[in-house]
Parts: C-alpha cells; structure tokens; sequence
C-alpha cells in the first residue's frame, strides 16, 4: 500500500501511525457520507409493537470496513402521516406563471399574498394627531384649540370653497399662518381629513413647500386618499419626486392612473428594484399610457438610480404645452426646456420656479413678482435673488438691470440717487407691479422723509407697508398732503386714531380719487369703517355720497360677524380667507373689505387688518 510505503519510511512504530492509515484505506476504497447517520438510507419505521429492547451498543474494534451501526428512528405520533389535503377543490388557473411573477412589482405581490404594506414606525415613536400642524401658539402661529368646539361642517364647507387665490397679499400671509398652526380638529371631524382640507387650500394658493412640511408632520400610515393626493401634488410642484415615495408605497390613494403609475415605477427604482422599474416604464411607454414625453423623462429620472445608467434621448419637438409632471422631473434631470413653452407658461409655473433653487436665476426673477405680490415671497426672500443676480457679472438683460438698480438703491450716493433707482424699479407707470414695490420695501425705509419727495410719498409709503414696515411708513406723516393716497393709507395703517378726521380731508381724497369707478375712496371708506375711524354720522354722509351700503347682509356676513362676537381668529381667518377669493382687487368689494377689516381687527390681529385696508387703497 502507498500510504505504508511513504509513512513507513518516516516512522518507525506507532500505534496511532496503524490506525490512520487504515482510516485513509477505507476512505479510498468506500467513500461515506458527509450527512448524519439516517439521512442517505433512512431505517424503515419499526412498528410500535412489541416495542423492541435496545441492544447493548459493540465497542468499536477499529477494523477496517466495521458495519455502521443502524440509527433509532422515533416513531411518528398516532403512528401514521398526515393525510394530504385535497387540491381537487383548489382552482389552480388564476395563479400567475413565473414570467408573470418575474414582471410583478412588490406592491402587486403584497396584492397577490393578501399582504398589506405598512410602514414599521414603533407605537411609541408615532406622532399623534391630536394637533397637526408647524407652528406652536409660542412661535407665531395661532391657540391649538381655535377651532375644536367649531362645527365640522362648517370648517369643511370654509375650508373646500377656498380654492384659489386672495386678491391679498396680507390676506394670504395670515391664511396660511393660520393654516400651518398647530391645530387640533373641530369637534366630529377626522384629524386626518381637517389635515387634508388644509393641504388641498394650501396647494390652491401656491405654497406648496409649506404644504409638503405640513404632511410631512403626519405619519404616513395615517394618509388618507385625500391627503395622499395633496401630498404628492406638492412633492411634483417642488420638485421633490422622490419624497412622495413614502405615499406612493405605503398610503391610500385610489388611484390607478398614468402619474401613479410611472410614480410607482420611479419609487422602485430609487428602492433597488431598478429592473423592474425599467420593465414597468417600458410598458408605459409601449402602452402609449401617458404622452411619449412624460414617460421618456421618468424613465430618465428611474435611471439615475441605477448603476446601468440607459441613454434615455427626450425629444419636445411635439410638445405644445408643459404640465406639472413634465415641468418637474425636466427640471429634476436638468432637462433643457424649450424657451417656447416658459414663455406661455401659466401662473402655476410662475410661482413653482420662484421658488425652485435648481432653476436659473434669470428664470426665476421671472416668477418672482408674481410671488411676491401674491404674498409667496417676502421682501427679503427677493432682495436675496436679485442679490445673486448682481453677484454673477456672466448675467445681462432686464433682470440682471433691475439687479443693479436696486443696490443704487440701497447704497446711492444721495437721496436722489436712490430715489430714482427706485422709480426705475417700479418702472414708472401709474401703477406698477405690486410685487416691485414688495422689492423696494427695506430700500424705501432706508429714505428719510423729505418733503423733496411728497410726490413718491405714495409708492414709497405702499412699498414699506408691503413689508409690514408701518413705523417707517408713519415717519412721513407730516411729508404727504392730507387728502393724497399716501395720507389715506398713513390714516388706515396707524395704530390708534389719534385725532378725528374732518369732512374736508376726506372730501379731498375722494375728489383727487381717480380710479376706476372711485374704488379706491370705496376701499378707504370701508377700511374706515371696518377700523372705527370717523363718527356714525361722518361715515354714513361718506356711504352716500358713494352709493356704498356695509348693512346689506349675506350668510357669508353673518359668519365671519358671529366668528368675530366669540373672538375665534382662527375662524375669522379661514372666513376672511374665503371672502378674498379672486386673482385681482376688481373682484373684492367694499362690503367684503369692511367685514375682513372688522372681524380682523375684533379677534386681536389688527395689524393684519390695518395692513390689508392700506393694500386695498393702494392696489384698488
């Protein structure tokens, strides 16, 4: 033998030497099994009677080729296996096929297993509802309970019929400060449907980042479809495709449609399942389930997640028009849109590329003074575009003007110097944009009151207070002419009438008025009425002579005036809200403006009221 020849020669004696080598010799010549004793060749089941006496174990003789020792199998219970069910009666047909299991999505199979998805937050970990909301009591936003003892009906009813955009800048910047508090919900209203009431108007009236947050506060195992919705139409509106992943994976929505399900694919892609993401997109894209631009810049988007990154080639030559979805993930790629289709862009693009950081700069002056006016952007959020647009000496055009324009108006050398930056700004025109004077607030301020200026005493004094600057604006008191439109607004935004207005001052301001259909002496009275400035008596002479009538009542009057006698601001607001629907100040009349200014003014915010008479002289 081999192994004697070699270890022989080595070795001399030893026992242990005889036994390994006839270990190797039967491991050549009869190979065994690596698995327990019983698994090859399992020993037949003995029968449970008699029950048989164990023999006493041999010693091992460590012969070479000894028989293994057979293993005790224990007997199975009740002496017999199961019995096999009957699959006659299972329908075996509607299972799917492998190909058909491999094309499945993981939603689609949690469908198929009866398993639901839910997302695996700890009880202890998840947020209440009980108050929903971004804004504590102690950081500007208003009472938690405001409106808990409210109706719900009444709430609902308020809050769906708000459903576009306020006339108002101030009315809008108090709406949604109401509409971010931290509120609890009224009294038979679910948490998550008052979430989702708020979400929709918030939407509605362009602030789709603070709707995001909103939604973001709320578990997303509490969606609801409404709320699901809402979420996701601001996830696209700031171009946050992924972060609707959460609600697209995990919340109720009802939806079956073209977006949700190239949303579905994207939000597979960016979990793993980049395969399959592809697969479902090039079925969209077969299925002709949505136009041929949309699903060619999903799936764009599904492969940036991927390592095998597809050429994927967008093509707008048979674009005519853009639409959320297509603006969004075009700006999410970097996808170059033609010039054609921004310059017909609707008010909707106009304020999402406002505020879209990814945007060029020069595109999103664009939309800036529409924000802006809409109470969107505040005063510093456009002085700090217009800020990195000085900063870029590679920009020209009208923006890049307005850019430099405005830091002659911060640091001109003179007081002529920047008041004629500023005229330069508003553009000169009788009435300019709104949203330029909302530009202009901190550099008005920075001007000293001089009766050199009475005759832009009235821009001046309305872009301070588009700002909320009233102090700087009351410091030219004793600059403007009694009966112009800049002592009107000085009268509405003081905070305390500190002498009686005669007959003959508010005469001159009607009769200088030259507005249309003398709106503007319409909104100067109403906001002193709404105020309680000027006797019974001198008002009512006023109300006559402009053929103005602040008793005529409606149901949305008595509301708002009920909501006020409980002093319930956050009521009020929402009512107000409601009663500033409308895109322009055409749209607001008199009778409006005075409850707004009344009710405003009797709950405890009478800086917003005073701020939203002024605005209505000045833009009337």
């Amino acid at each position: 033998m081999a192994c004697n020849t070699r270890i022989g020669r080595k070795f001399a004696t030893g026992t242990a030497l005889i036994a390994l080598c006839a270990s190797l010799a039967v491991a050549q010549d009869a190979p065994e099994s690596l698995l327990p004793p019983g698994f090859d060749n399992p020993a037949p089941t003995p029968s449970p009677t008699p029950t048989p006496t164990a023999a006493p174990v041999p010693a091992a003789t460590g012969q070479p080729g000894a028989a293994p020792i057979a293993p005790t199998v224990q007997p199975l219970p009740g002496g017999a296996l199961a019995p096999m069910p009957d699959l006659g009666s299972v329908d075996l047909s509607q299972l799917p096929t492998l190909e058909e299991l491999e094309e499945m999505s993981p939603d689609e199979l949690d469908d198929l297993l009866g398993l639901t998805p839910s997302y695996d937050i700890p009880p202890a970990a998840r947020r209440s509802m009980a108050q929903v909301g971004l804004l504590s009591a102690r950081e500007g936003g208003l009472p938690s309970g405001s409106l808990a003892r409210q109706p719900a009906s009444l709430v609902r009813a308020v809050l769906a019929g708000s459903d576009g955009t306020l006339v108002s800048r101030w009315g809008h910047i108090v709406l949604r400060r109401t509409l971010a508090s931290r509120l609890s919900a009224p009294e038979g209203m679910n948490p998550v449907e008052f979430a989702s009431l708020r979400a929709q108007t918030l939407n509605a009236m362009g602030e789709y980042g603070v709707t995001r947050a909103l939604v973001q506060d709320i578990d997303t195992g509490n969606y609801s479809n409404g709320l699901t919705n809402a979420a996701v139409q601001a996830y696209i509106a700031t171009g946050d495709v992924v972060g609707a992943c959460p609600a697209v994976r995990f919340a109720e929505s009802g939806r079956d449609d073209a977006q949700w399900t190239m949303l579905r694919a994207i939000c597979n892609a960016y979990v793993g399942e980049g395969a399959l993401a592809g697969r479902e997109l090039d079925r969209a894209l077969s299925n002709n389930i949505a136009p041929q631009i949309d699903v060619l810049l999903a799936q764009r988007f599904a492969g940036a997640a991927g390592r095998g990154r597809r050429a994927v080639s967008v093509e707008w030559d048979n674009v005519d028009d853009l639409n959320p979805w297509r603006f969004a993930l075009a700006n999410a790629v970097g996808e170059p849109i033609p010039d054609e289709l921004l310059e017909d862009a609707g008010p909707y693009y106009q304020r999402t590329w406002a505020t879209a950081p990814m945007l060029p700069l020069m595109q999103r002056a664009r939309g800036a003074d529409r924000a802006a006016r809409e109470g969107i952007l505040s005063s510093v959020a456009m002085v700090d575009l217009y800020s990195q647009i000085y900063a870029d000496n590679t920009l020209d055009g009208a923006e890049a003007l307005t850019a430099s324009r405005l830091r002659q108006a911060y640091v001109g050398n003179s007081a002529d110097e920047r008041m004629s930056a500023m005229r330069d700004i508003w553009g000169g025109t009788a009435n300019p944009d709104y949203g330029r004077y909302v530009l202009t607030a901190y550099a008005a301020a920075r001007l000293s009151p001089d009766a050199a200026f009475a005759d832009d005493a009235a821009p001046l004094i309305a872009s301070m207070l588009s700002a909320g600057l009233d102090r700087d604006a009351l410091a030219w008191v004793n600059v403007v002419p009694a009966g112009s439109q800049g002592w009107a607004m000085l009268q509405l935004v003081r905070p305390t009438a500190d002498a009686q207005l005669t007959r003959e001052q508010i005469e001159a301001f009607l009769d200088d008025d030259d507005s249309a259909d003398r709106r503007k002496s319409q909104f100067f009275f109403a906001g002193l009425a709404g105020l309680n400035r000027g006797s019974s008596a001198q008002l009512g002479n006023v109300a006559g002579d402009l053929g103005v009538d602040l008793s005529r009542q409606t149901r949305w009057t008595q509301l708002i005036s009920a909501a006020a006698q409980v002093e319930n601001s956050a009521l009020v607001v929402m009512l107000a809200g409601l009663g500033m629907q409308g895109s322009n100040w055409d749209q607001m009349t008199p009778l409006h403006l005075f409850h707004i200014v009344s009710a405003l003014n009797d709950v405890g915010l009478s800086a917003e009221a005073r701020l939203i008479a002024a605005e209505a002289v000045a833009r009337g």
